[in-house]
């Protein structure tokens, strides 16, 4: 459910103070409009909606799921997996879930399902508000209620594989959202395919910003591709991924070390820090020292994961010794100030080489599948999976590339391990691993404002 703390009326101006609160227009180089400004005037000019839009951007990066800091999937599904080991001592919310000790009173999880209902609506009110419009070009219109989908979608696709049956909500109007059941996990994932393939519609190829920091077209696509692969539909999600490779934006980059540079052509989409010369969450969360860490490091399983010539192990990561014991920090963003180079990056081309794979190897095109995982392999300066391979261990090797490239990355890991029926193997690395962990708990304090959000999902 979404309380009325987080739906009113006036949702669009409270994303516009959002917007100034945080400087969203220096990040994403709109000027908001007076605070004045009530929701209908929000959608009489482009350069207003635009404003709302990027007010969502600045959520985003603030406090979703695609954060890089303690809120974002990276670290929360990181550490709720077997990539991160948690050292905060201020948080014991963040500490259950890594730890797979959480219960329905959690605190974070309360903050991870309002933020993401936030979001929703927030989307939700900029797809009315151009759809109501008369005063904005069909082309923006098109654009705007483009880019607004593919967040909705997107939010809809992490709360979904977190918790599970969840409520689909597209309205504003808080009289039906208060009340709303849950959609179970393949009627969702239809709805999300849905908006996805009308968002990839709308949009164009073409970045209306350089610096690829608003999704285009193919990057609905590779969001599109990824629900589909969900599904098990691989052929589909073949030709999507295809589309993307072979489009003239991307370039595939063989230097390890430019990875998470911001004028990559690898990349398909990221976030801009909120302030000028900001370093990104990323680099801020993971970072230490001399002292003793007390947020993340990189667990010991993960770093042992890695071959001893693997340049990943050489480049992202860092050890540290402090009181005779080994630390590994993610090192895949450095600039800890004056950053002049580094975005949080969402989509990379990366991950369509390793999601192309799969779909490939799914449909026992063996030989083409292990094109797309040893150029993985090979910007890494590992050994290439042979041609002799089965079916089954080039699956078992695209896992295991996911968690190598990826960590700390937007919860691939555990969104990789889910799509592939996997997640009880974390039972060999995580004690407190139960078989329900596949789901988190909806939040307490959600089912005693809706109880038709009931029942509570098993274990919790």
């Amino acid at each position: 459910m979404i309380t009325k703390k987080i739906i009113t009326r006036n949702t669009v101006v409270l994303a516009l103070f959002l917007c100034m609160i945080h400087s969203c227009e220096e990040a994403l180089e709109v000027n908001p409009p007076i605070n004045q400004i009530n929701a209908n005037q929000v959608f009489e000019s482009t350069s207003t909606a635009d404003a709302a839009l990027s007010s969502l951007y600045a959520e985003l990066q603030a406090y979703s799921l695609l954060s890089g800091s303690s809120s974002g999937a990276g670290a929360l599904l990181g550490s709720y997996t077997d990539e991160l080991v948690n050292y905060s001592t201020a948080s014991n919310a963040d500490f259950d879930i890594f730890n797979n000790s959480m219960v329905s009173t959690n605190t974070k999880i309360k903050s991870v399902w309002a933020n993401a209902y936030k979001e929703i609506y927030m989307a939700n009110a900029i797809i009315e508000g151009v759809n109501k419009s008369t005063a904005i070009a069909d082309l923006d219109k098109k654009r705007i209620k483009g880019e607004a989908l593919f967040v909705r979608a997107l939010i809809y696709y992490y709360i979904s594989q977190i918790f599970g049956a969840i409520p689909y909500v597209t309205t504003t109007d808080y009289t039906v959202n208060q009340s709303l059941a849950k959609t179970n996990e393949t009627e969702l994932l239809v709805k999300i395919q849905n908006d996805l393939s009308e968002s990839s519609s709308l949009l164009n190829d073409i970045y209306r910003n350089p610096d690829r920091i608003y999704p285009n077209k193919k990057t609905a696509d590779l969001l599109l591709a990824s629900v589909l692969m969900t599904q098990n539909h691989w052929q589909d999600a073949e030709i999507l991924l295809k589309g993307i490779i072979q489009n003239a934006l991307y370039t595939w980059q063989p230097d390890l070390s430019k990875t998470f540079k911001m004028n990559g052509k690898h990349i398909l989409w990221q976030l801009k820090p909120l302030q000028a010369n900001n370093a990104t969450s990323e680099a801020l969360l993971y970072y230490f020292t001399t002292a003793l860490p007390n947020t993340y490091t990189l667990s010991d399983n993960l770093f042992a994961s890695f071959d001893t010539n693997d340049l990943r192990k050489q480049q992202w990561i860092k050890t540290l010794t402090i009181n005779q014991k080994n630390y590994y920090r993610t090192d895949k963003y450095r600039n800890i100030s004056a950053n002049t180079d580094e975005y949080s990056i969402v989509f990379r081309l990366e991950e369509t080489y390793l999601l192309l794979a799969e779909s490939l190897a799914q449909q026992d095109k063996k030989t083409e599948a292990l094109t797309y995982l040893n150029a993985v392999k090979a910007k890494a300066g590992i050994t290439a999976t042979p041609v002799s391979a089965t079916k089954e261990q080039i699956l078992s090797e695209i896992i295991n590339e996911n968690r190598k490239e990826f960590f700390t990355e937007k919860g691939i890991r555990f969104l990789s391990l889910k799509r592939a029926g996997k997640l009880n193997g974390l039972l060999s690395t995580k004690p407190n691993w139960k078989t329900y962990h596949q789901n988190w708990p909806l939040p307490n304090s959600e089912l005693l404002l809706n109880p038709h959000l009931n029942p509570q999902n098993d274990g919790y």
